[in-house]
């Protein structure tokens, strides 16, 4: 199994809003490229120097050839409308991780 996790500063500013839109409209999107069976949302519980909370979605896959595709087909896309909502208010790190 393929966990696909981004982890992602946001600012607080937005921070209701960024809640709000991952769980109404990111999220649901990106579960609807059917790529990932599975999700979890979480909140980061500690402190940050700069007041920003940091956020993690987990989508899980079966395989790398699965998590290619979303890259190859989806991946972009959908990145693209979080950074046009968000601009530098929202920060992601990503990383791949397999299952042993």
């Amino acid at each position: 199994m393929i966990l696909y996790n981004i982890t992602i500063n946001v600012s607080p500013d937005i921070e209701q809003d960024f809640i709000s839109w991952m769980k109404s409209t990111h999220i649901p999107e990106v579960m609807e490229t059917g790529i990932f069976h599975d999700h979890k949302f979480f909140r980061l519980i500690h402190n940050t120097e700069d007041g920003t909370t940091n956020y993690c979605i987990q989508y899980f896959t079966e395989n790398l050839k699965m998590m290619m595709e979303y890259e190859s087909k989806h991946a972009a896309g959908l990145r693209a409308k979080t950074q046009e909502r968000y601009q530098d208010k929202a920060i992601a790190f990503r990383t791949l991780l397999e299952t042993i």
